[in-house]
């Protein structure tokens, strides 16, 4: 076990985080006492005891202490384990969020690496990688009003069956279907004010997700995306992705739906190619399956198709991802997502104690992106979740013209996401910055609104969630 004493507060975060990333198969506990006789203590697993104190004269803003105190918790770290991150010091989600500021200031490719490299102790492979993803989301931003643009998330939380990595608010149809009419009901009451909220906005990109949209049988469907048809103007859309998700959800008469709906882009995800891998984390569908459903959306005219594997999935080796890929590369999707897994306390394989295996998750990142450059993808976004396996991203690629607008903006958080449904988080991004909801006297430019996760709750309290929003819309 790793545990870690710390005289403040808000360095529990940082130290338990950097623990975890160091130790990830073992248990780690972070604390807080104001009269620790050291900043942070380590007791370390092997039984030794490390001490990290802050220098005499450190007296500089908050910020800047906790970022030396993480530098020398790193140091530390990697010392006693002979290891190295290849984010650094880097605790946060949206890497590229810093490098895209430091493009918009002007700062030239190498100043930004060396100042990246040296300011968080990250590889030089991941800060160039940061570097190039944010030089090709500028470029796909540029086509965006921030100031009178928005973008709709629609959330459906429902699937075929519940997988064991996930943490997501969603429930199987077995247990939960029949609150898929309630649910609609209740989800055409939100977005129906959203759509005389922001009647004034111009609406860039619609995004359904979940959940698994297609787990809706065809009619409700066709319903509710009859219901956007109706609400919202297409005039300004630049992009509507449907996530069709999981391959056991959708059939030809669906893909006829989201067509006739003029649906541009959709996600069909197997996450490994790999049936034994398959069984083991609760798809319930076949590799044959996958192809099937790849097949019909290509017969029935789609032509942005992303696929979405996983890294680290339980018992996978990198032949397995090998293999895996080269069954992508055949049927040549237009992007592919690759995910590290991160394993969460909420999700069954969390509660198991899975933990994967750093050095072979990297191994299959690198194999993935060698294959999507092979296929002519390029990367486009990058994102990162807490209790990632290895430390590692999350990288999204895309052929010329195929990538996802929306995947960038709920990185860069710089046009506002409106958002209905169990669990769905809208991004309120202001023209004035307001006094944060933090306090502490922090102001922001950004309002964030959650809606409650759990499906029956989102029913009874829809309209206590249309009020929240009405606060800032």
């Amino acid at each position: 076990m790793l545990k870690i004493l710390c005289q403040e507060e808000t360095y529990v975060y940082n130290a338990y985080h950097m623990g975890k990333a160091f130790y990830p198969s073992e248990p780690v506990e972070a604390s807080a006492e104001e009269k620790a006789s050291h900043y942070v203590v380590l007791y370390l697993p092997s039984g030794k005891t490390l001490a990290l104190d802050e220098e005499p004269g450190e007296k500089e803003e908050r910020s800047i202490r906790k970022r030396r105190m993480d530098r020398k918790l790193y140091q530390a770290l990697a010392r006693e384990t002979g290891r190295s991150l290849a984010w650094g010091i880097l605790t946060g989600v949206r890497p590229t969020k810093i490098a895209m500021g430091k493009r918009e200031e002007g700062m030239e490719e190498e100043a930004f690496l060396t100042w990246f490299e040296e300011t968080y102790l990250i590889s030089p492979r991941k800060a160039r990688l940061a570097y190039e993803i944010a030089g090709r989301e500028q470029a796909l931003l540029e086509r965006l009003d921030y100031q009178d643009g928005y973008s709709l998330y629609v959330g459906i939380p429902f699937c075929p069956s519940v997988c064991t990595y996930c943490s997501f608010s969603s429930g199987s149809l077995e247990q939960w279907g029949g609150y898929v009419e309630p649910y609609l009901a209740a989800l055409y009451k939100e977005l129906e004010w959203i759509s005389r909220a922001c009647r004034e906005k111009k609406l860039n990109t619609i995004y359904f997700g979940g959940g698994t949209p297609t787990s809706l049988d065809a009619g409700q469907l066709d319903r509710l995306l009859g219901w956007v048809d109706e609400l919202f103007s297409r005039e300004h859309l630049l992009e509507y992705t449907v996530e069709a998700g999981r391959p056991d959800s959708i059939d030809r008469e669906k893909l006829k739906v989201l067509r006739s709906h003029e649906v541009t882009r959709i996600s069909i995800n197997p996450q490994s190619m790999q049936q034994r891998t398959l069984d083991l984390i609760g798809r319930r569908h076949s590799v044959e399956e996958v192809l099937s459903a790849f097949q019909m959306a290509r017969e029935e005219g789609f032509d942005n198709i992303n696929m979405d594997l996983i890294a680290g999935l339980p018992g996978e080796k990198t032949g397995d991802m090998k293999d895996t890929l080269e069954k992508i590369r055949a049927l040549d999707p237009d992007s592919l997502t690759v995910h590290s897994l991160a394993v969460k306390r909420a999700a069954r394989m969390g509660q198991e104690g899975y933990i994967p295996g750093g050095e072979e998750i990297g191994d299959m990142l690198d194999l993935a992106a060698e294959t999507a450059r092979e296929m002519g993808m390029s990367p486009y976004y990058l994102y990162r979740q807490k209790n990632i396996a290895g430390n590692f991203e999350n990288t999204g690629y895309a052929k010329v013209d195929k990538a996802g607008i929306y995947n960038i903006l709920i990185m860069e958080e710089k046009q506002s996401i409106i958002a209905a449904g169990a669990g769905a988080s809208t991004k309120i991004v202001l023209k004035e910055p307001v006094p944060s909801p933090e306090g502490r006297g922090k102001k922001t430019n950004l309002i964030r609104q959650e809606n409650v996760k759990a499906i029956d709750a989102y029913v009874r309290r829809v309209d206590e969630m249309i009020e929240r929003k009405g606060e800032w819309l």
